[in-house]
């Protein structure tokens, strides 16, 4: 197979001082995103949301084969579906499936098996993982890193979403094969993470909490 490269025009070119500057700002910006649970029914313009799916499609993937797939849902009748078949399994894990352990760390925030906003919020988008893809003769091939990219992916998304003032709920039921079913995708995509997409609802609050310090989440030799 043929190699084939182009040139890389760097994007920018800052001074150390603007660099510092810069993810100091960013930092701070990020800081500013936080989960909520209570959204409103403003509607979200679908350019806007194009434009975060292509954000999130120049994502690093193994082999740079991009495997991932992002169902946007809007129509309230499979939104009611999704809810529905969510809170069946989210009641099973509340009820036993959890543990102890597992539900006294959830305590604080707040949750339960209900899950409104899977039908308030405005935009739902299930992300896909692709294990493998199929060639026009049906051959499957291997997709490698398919977990760690779509993660990648899944990050650049919500940072986009939050770029442009639109808040977000990651939500992963267990099991989640009810969306390949219901959003009737293909075998070898897996359900990667419900991300529920919208403005928050007027009033709503968040839990107090605090991310951890730099010197307890990194270390440098």
């Amino acid at each position: 197979m043929t190699k084939k490269f182009i040139p890389f025009n760097k994007p920018i070119d800052l001074t150390h001082a603007e660099m510092l500057r810069r993810s100091a700002k960013f930092y701070e910006f990020m800081k500013s995103r936080r989960t909520i649970r209570d959204f409103s029914n403003e509607e979200v313009p679908q350019e806007v949301i194009d434009t975060c799916l292509k954000t999130a499609g120049t994502a690093p993937s193994g082999a740079n084969q991009q495997p991932w797939h992002f169902v946007v849902i809007r129509d309230s009748s499979i939104k009611t579906q999704i809810r529905n078949a969510a809170e069946e399994e989210e009641r099973i894990f509340y009820e036993g499936r959890a543990g102890d352990t597992w539900l006294e760390a959830l305590e604080p925030l707040g949750t339960d098996a209900d899950k409104p906003f899977l039908e308030d919020a405005p935009v739902l988008i299930a992300i896909f993982e692709q294990k493998f893809a199929l060639t026009d003769q049906g051959d499957k091939i291997k997709h490698y890193y398919a977990k760690e990219s779509v993660g990648i992916a899944t990050g650049m998304l919500i940072s986009a979403l939050h770029n442009v003032g639109l808040a977000t709920l990651t939500h992963t039921p267990s099991p989640m094969n009810f969306l390949t079913k219901i959003l009737n995708r293909p075998e070898g995509e897996k359900p990667f993470l419900l991300l529920v997409v919208g403005h928050p609802a007027e009033g709503v609050e968040v839990p107090d909490i605090e991310k951890k310090h730099l010197k307890d989440i990194s270390s440098q030799f």
